[in-house]
C-alpha cells in the first residue's frame, strides 16, 4: 500500500479531489459495525519510521545469499528455444500451519506448487517455470498462460520481439508482427507480504484460463502471452509481513535491485519485454487504480504512458464497481483513479516502484492496483477470523476483476499497444524529441494540464572512468538492466577534454535511453513542483555509486566496442608490501575478510589500508572474491587495524549494508539490551534507530555506558546523535531539517582518513546536521553552501524552518574521539554504493585499539 496526502484542490474542474477516499470514510456512511472498512488514517509509509520493520525471518545468511546472483532460472525464463507448454513437476514444499495467509482463507505458500500442479494438467495452456528464489530460499513462480507454441513459433515470438527492441523503425512495417506478435502482459502478485490477494485473484485467473473453450478466451490466448508472477514475496507471504527476509520492501529496491525477488522480477521484465503489467497491492478503500497525480517520470515518454494507463483504468474502475460492493451494504467505497480523482501525493516520479520502472522496459500501461479492504497488520491481529475472511474474498473479487478488465483491455487494443511500445524504443534509438503531454497529443484523457508536463534533455552520452570496483558495479548494473555499454578501444579526446583508453560510453541513442538516464543522469530539484513527495525524489547513480560519470556533448571518433561485462578489476602486485584503497564498499569487504583470518593490516593516513607482502597470498584470494586491486606501496600505516564486530541499531536497508561490507554484525535494540546483551562479544556500536538510552532499564544502562566508556560509537540521523549527547560522547547539537526532505545533495569533505577520496555528493532522507560543536569536534563533512540540494524534494517546514538555506554550509559529518555521528544517509536501503566506506572507516576508526584480532573459526 501507499498512503498518500490530500491536499486543498487547484483549480482544475476536471480533477475533483476525493478528500475521504484514501484518509477515513465520511461521516455519512453506513458501514458493518463495529468493524470500519476504511483505510486508516496514518502518515505516509514512504517514512522509514513508519514501515513494517519485521523482516519476515531475520537470519544474516538470508542476507548472504541475496549478496550472490540468486539467479538460477534468468536463463530459463529468457530461453525461447523451446516451445509451450513447458510442464514441471514441482516438488512439494512442507506444509506450515504458521502461515499467515490460512488464518485469512487464501492459499497458504506450501499448497502454491501443487496447485500450480494440478493447473498445468488441465491442459496445454498452462506452463510454469522457477524464474529464482527468495532472500529466504523459496521459490518463485513464474505461470506462462498462452496458446500452444511449436518450438519454431517460440523462436519466431523470440525474434520479433528482439526487432521490436532493437530494429524499432523496421517493426513498426512489419506486417509479420501486426499479424502474428502475441502481446506480452505481466501480472506481479504479492510484492508486499501481507498484501495477500493478488495470489489468490491470479490463481483464479490462471484456472479459468486453463478451462475456458470460448471464443474469446480461445482469441486472448491466440494473440497474447500472460505471465503471472504468483507470489512475488513467498517470505512475507508467509511470515504476514511488508517485508522479504532481509527485512526489504521491494517495491522501493528496482534502481538498486539489492534483491534476488526484485532481481528475478527485472529479469522477466527485459526478457518477455511486457506491453501492459499490473501490481497488485492493499489497502485502499475504494480501491485505486493509477495513473499517478504529478509528479510524472521525466524520462518517460509519457504521452504514450498516460493514453493507455488512463484508458486502461477505465475499464477496470467500470468492472470493480459492477461487482455491487457499496459502502452501505459491503463497506465497500467506489473505485478511484488518482489522475483524475486526486491532486498530489501518489506519484510515479521515481522507477522504485514495479509498475514506474517497468515503463521503462516499454510497458504502455502500468497500474499499481491497491484493493479496498484492511486485512493486514492492526487489522489482521483484532478482527473476527470471520469478518477477516469476508474482507480476503472481496479482496480477491476486486483483484480479479482488475485482472479480466486487463485482458479485454488487451484483447481490444493489442495492435496499438505493440505499436505504442514500438514507438517508445524508436524515439529512443533515433534520439527523437519527447511529445509533451496535452489535450490534443493524449485525447481522452481529462483535467491534463501544464503541471503534468515532464520532459527532460537527454545528453548525447555519457562516459563511466575506465577502472575500479565502483566502475565494474555500475557497469554490470547498466548491463543488467538492458542498457547497452560500449568501451573505447583507445584514448580520445572530445569538448576539450582526454578520456582514457577503457573508457566506457554509453550511447544515449538506445531503445531504453529512459531508463539510462533515470539511473545516470543527476535528476531535478523538484520541491518547487509538488508540496509532497510519496518517496525518494533523487536516486543518480551517477551521484551515488562512487564512478565518475560525465556527459558527453557527442560520440568520439574512437572504437567502441559493445561489452557484455565490466573489464575484472583484481589485481594483487607481485611484490613489495600491498595498498588496499577504502573508497568501497567492496574494497572494505576484502579488508574484513584479511582482518578475519589474522592478517596485520594497518591503516594509513589517508584512509587506506597497508597489508604486509607476507599476506600476499590472502590479498590474492581476496582479489580474486571480492574483485578489487593491492597496489604496490611503500607507506607502514600508522594504526593498526582489527577484526570489527559490529552491534547495530539500524533500519534493514542498513544492516544489508553492513553485511555486504562483509562486517560481522549483530542486531541490537532497546529490547534486547534490556533482557541482557553480551558486549564482550562485539568491539563498535552502530546506532540509527530503535535504541533510547532514556528507555533503558537501570542495568542495561549501566552495561551501555560502562562499553562506551571504552568503546566506540557511529551514530547516524537523530537518534544516532540523541545517544551520542545523553553518553556524553561528543559536543553537538543535532538540528533536524524537514522531515519529508530527501534527495542528492552536495557536500564538502574535509582532508583527512574518514573522508579521503569520499565523494562531493551525498544522499538525505529528513536530513540532519550538527551545530554548537564542542572544541574536541571535527567537522568531517558539511552540506555544501548556496543550496545544496541538486536533486529531491527539499522544502522548508511550515515553521519556514528545516529548508535547505538553513543546512548549507553546516556539518552533516562530525567526530570526535569517541564518536562519528552523520546527518546524511549513506547506507540507505542499501543504495548509495559509493557512501557505504564512509561508514566502514568510522567502525574501524571507533573500533578499540585493543580489538579482536584472532582468526575466525
Amino acid at each position: 500500500m501507499r498512503t498518500t496526502r490530500t491536499v486543498p484542490a487547484r483549480p482544475v474542474p476536471a480533477r475533483p479531489v476525493l478528500f475521504t477516499a484514501l484518509a477515513v470514510t465520511t461521516a455519512g456512511s453506513v458501514l458493518l459495525s463495529p468493524y470500519t472498512a476504511a483505510a486508516e488514517p496514518r502518515p505516509p509509509v514512504h517514512r522509514e519510521a513508519a514501515l513494517d520493520r519485521h523482516a519476515a525471518h531475520p537470519p544474516a545468511s538470508a542476507a548472504q545469499r541475496a549478496l550472490g546472483t540468486a539467479e538460477a532460472a534468468s536463463g530459463a525464463i529468457a530461453d525461447d528455444s523451446r516451445g509451450y507448454p513447458r510442464r514441471q513437476v514441482l516438488s512439494p514444499d512442507p506444509h506450515n500451519p504458521a502461515d499467515k495467509s490460512l488464518k485469512l482463507g487464501l492459499t497458504p505458500y506450501h499448497a502454491i506448487a501443487p496447485k500450480l500442479n494440478a493447473l498445468q494438467s488441465l491442459g496445454d495452456r498452462v506452463s510454469v517455470e522457477v524464474a529464482g528464489r527468495s532472500a529466504g530460499g523459496h521459490r518463485l513462480y513464474l505461470v506462462t498462460v498462452t496458446a500452444p507454441e511449436s518450438a519454431r513459433e517460440s523462436r519466431a515470438q523470440a525474434r520479433m520481439r528482439e526487432l521490436i527492441e532493437n530494429a524499432p523503425a523496421l517493426a513498426a512495417k512489419s506486417r509479420e508482427i501486426r499479424k502474428s506478435y502475441k502481446t506480452p502482459v505481466f501480472f506481479n502478485n504479492n510484492i508486499h507480504g501481507n498484501e495477500w490477494e493478488g495470489t489468490d485473484a491470479a490463481l483464479k485467473l490462471i484456472e479459468k484460463l486453463a478451462r475456458a473453450e470460448d471464443a474469446r478466451t480461445r482469441d486472448l490466448l491466440a494473440h497474447s502471452r500472460l505471465y503471472f508472477n504468483v507470489t512475488a514475496n513467498p517470505d512475507g507471504r508467509i511470515a504476514g509481513t511488508r517485508a522479504n527476509a532481509n527485512g526489504f520492501d521491494m517495491n522501493r529496491d528496482f534502481v538498486t535491485a539489492s534483491q534476488p525477488e526484485v532481481r528475478a522480477m527485472r529479469q522477466i521484465m527485459v526478457a518477455k519485454q511486457p506491453a501492459v503489467m499490473l501490481d497488485l497491492h492493499g489497502y485502499v478503500n475504494g480501491t485505486l487504480i493509477e495513473p499517478t497525480t504529478p509528479p510524472h517520470g521525466e524520462n518517460y515518454e509519457y504521452d504514450l504512458f498516460l493514453k493507455n494507463t488512463y484508458a486502461n483504468a477505465l475499464g477496470m474502475e467500470s468492472a470493480v464497481n459492477a461487482l455491487g460492493y457499496t459502502a452501505a451494504k459491503d463497506g465497500v467505497q467506489p473505485a478511484q483513479i488518482p489522475f483524475r480523482d486526486q491532486e498530489e501525493g501518489w506519484d510515479d516520479w521515481p522507477p522504485i516502484f514495479t509498475p514506474q520502472y517497468a515503463a521503462y522496459h516499454g510497458t504502455v500501461a502500468a497500474h499499481t492496483v491497491e484493493i479496498p479492504m484492511r486485512v493486514n497488520n492492526a487489522s489482521y491481529d483484532s478482527l473476527p477470523v470471520t469478518e477477516l475472511r469476508r474482507r480476503a474474498a472481496i479482496n480477491v473479487d476486486v483483484a480479479g476483476a482488475a485482472l479480466r478488465a486487463t485482458l479485454d483491455f488487451v484483447r481490444s487494443r493489442r495492435t496499438s499497444l505493440v505499436a505504442d511500445q514500438i514507438e517508445v524504443f524508436r524515439r529512443g534509438a533515433a534520439g527523437a524529441a519527447q511529445v509533451p503531454v496535452s489535450a490534443r497529443t493524449v485525447p481522452g484523457v481529462p483535467g491534463i494540464g501544464p503541471e503534468d508536463v515532464y520532459t527532460t534533455t537527454f545528453p548525447r552520452a555519457y562516459v563511466i572512468s575506465p577502472s575500479g570496483p565502483a566502475t565494474a558495479r555500475l557497469v554490470d548494473h547498466l548491463l543488467a538492466n538492458d542498457i547497452r555499454v560500449t568501451r573505447a578501444a583507445h584514448a580520445f579526446r572530445l569538448g576539450g577534454k582526454t578520456y582514457a583508453k577503457g573508457s566506457y560510453v554509453i550511447d544515449m541513442r538506445q531503445p531504453k535511453r529512459g531508463l539510462a538516464n533515470a539511473l545516470l543522469a543527476d535528476g531535478r530539484d523538484i520541491s518547487d513542483k509538488v508540496s509532497v513527495m510519496y518517496d525518494i525524489s533523487g536516486w543518480s547513480l551517477g551521484r551515488l555509486w562512487g564512478a565518475k560519470v560525465e556527459t558527453l556533448p557527442g560520440l568520439p571518433y574512437a572504437v567502441l566496442r559493445p561489452v557484455r561485462a565490466a573489464a575484472p578489476v583484481a589485481y594483487v602486485a607481485p611484490r613489495g608490501d600491498l595498498r588496499l584503497r577504502l573508497d568501497d564498499p567492496d574494497e572494505i569487504a576484502a579488508l574484513n575478510s584479511l582482518l578475519r583470518k589474522g592478517v596485520q593490516a594497518r591503516r594509513a593516513a589517508d584512509g587506506s589500508a597497508i597489508v604486509p607482502g607476507s599476506a600476499r597470498r590472502q590479498a590474492v584470494e581476496a582479489a580474486r572474491t571480492y574483485d578489487v586491486a593491492f597496489h604496490a606501496t611503500k607507506r607502514t600505516g600508522t594504526t593498526a587495524l582489527h577484526r570489527t564486530r559490529v552491534a547495530a541499531a539500524v533500519t534493514a536497508g542498513e544492516l544489508f549494508a553492513l553485511r555486504e561490507m562483509n562486517f560481522e554484525v549483530t542486531p541490537v535494540s532497546t529490547d534486547v539490551l534490556n533482557a541482557g546483551f553480551d558486549w564482550s562479544s562485539v568491539d563498535v556500536l552502530f546506532v540509527s534507530t530503535e535504541l533510547d538510552r532514556d528507555d533503558l532499564d537501570t542495568d542495561a544502562r549501566a552495561a551501555l555506558d560502562a562499553f562506551l566508556d571504552g568503546h566506540g560509537l557511529v551514530g547516524r540521523g537523530a537518534t544516532g546523535a540523541a545517544l551520542g549527547s545523553a553518553a556524553g560522547l561528543l559536543a553537538a547539537k543535532p538540528v533536524e531539517g524537514n522531515g519529508d526532505a530527501n534527495g542528492v545533495v552536495r557536500v564538502r569533505n574535509a582532508a583527512g582518513a574518514l573522508m579521503a577520496g569520499a565523494p562531493d555528493h551525498g544522499f538525505v532522507y529528513a536530513p540532519v546536521w550538527f551545530t554548537d560543536l564542542g572544541p574536541d569536534v571535527r567537522v568531517e563533512q558539511s552540506y555544501a553552501t548556496g543550496n545544496p540540494l541538486v536533486s529531491g524534494h527539499w522544502r522548508p517546514s511550515r515553521d519556514g524552518s528545516g529548508g535547505p538555506a538553513d543546512a548549507a554550509g553546516q556539518a552533516s559529518v562530525v567526530s570526535g574521539p569517541r564518536a562519528v555521528l552523520f546527518g546524511t544517509e549513506p547506507l540507505f536501503r542499501g543504495h548509495p554504493k559509493g557512501e557505504f566506506a564512509q561508514v566502514g572507516r568510522a567502525l574501524f576508526t571507533m573500533a578499540p585499539a585493543s580489538g579482536s584480532g584472532e582468526e575466525s573459526g
